[in-house]
């Protein structure tokens, strides 16, 4: 039998009816979803150093699972000293079960370990059902070496949700396991 991750399994069994529930839904496909993640690091400093973008995939690719890519400039501007082609962060989509692997990782054992956690923002919502979270350091994962960064950075990540409106996706991350902080 072929492995299904444990989010995965848990959003057919429980959090499918829960949202029908909630939200009163004729059809299965009505229900929303996790469509993907995106993980993106800005590397501010990789003008002047070319290596920096390197360090920054080595992680994204250590934490999520899967081979990240350099974002490259789309144009020039002067006051950073920036050309059009230079390569200036690194990002990494996550779908399917490498996408619910990445999500179980981070509610279970990455946030966890944030000093003085007291739940996310619950105002990171974009107005069409996706949610935006900023992360301050890459040393939360159990995946990054303390003794091997080079420096502390954050990245961002991005929940695509299938969902319309906000107060459903914020229901369809809070089933997933998202900790929001109680207003």
């Amino acid at each position: 039998m072929a492995y299904i991750p444990r989010l995965k399994e848990e959003y057919k069994s429980r959090v499918i009816s829960a949202l029908t529930e909630e939200f009163g839904y004729k059809n299965v496909m009505q229900v929303p979803k996790l469509e993907k993640i995106v993980v993106s690091r800005g590397v501010g400093a990789a003008v002047s150093d070319k290596k920096l973008v390197d360090y920054a995939v080595e992680e994204l690719t250590k934490i999520t699972g899967q081979k990240a890519v350099a974002t490259i400039s789309k144009k020039d501007v002067a006051t950073f000293k920036l050309r059009k082609g230079m390569p200036i962060g690194a990002k990494v989509t996550l779908r399917g079960e490498k996408m619910y692997e990445f999500l179980d990782r981070l509610v279970t054992s990455a946030l966890p370990r944030v000093r003085d956690f007291q739940g996310i923002k619950s105002d990171g919502f974009d107005g069409r059902g996706n949610y935006n979270l900023g992360v301050t350091e890459q040393i939360i994962f159990p995946e990054i070496n303390i003794d091997k960064v080079n420096k502390i950075a954050g990245f961002d990540i991005t929940f695509v949700t299938s969902a319309n409106t906000d107060k459903e996706a914020k229901s369809l991350l809070a089933e997933l396991g998202l900790p929001f902080k109680k207003n």
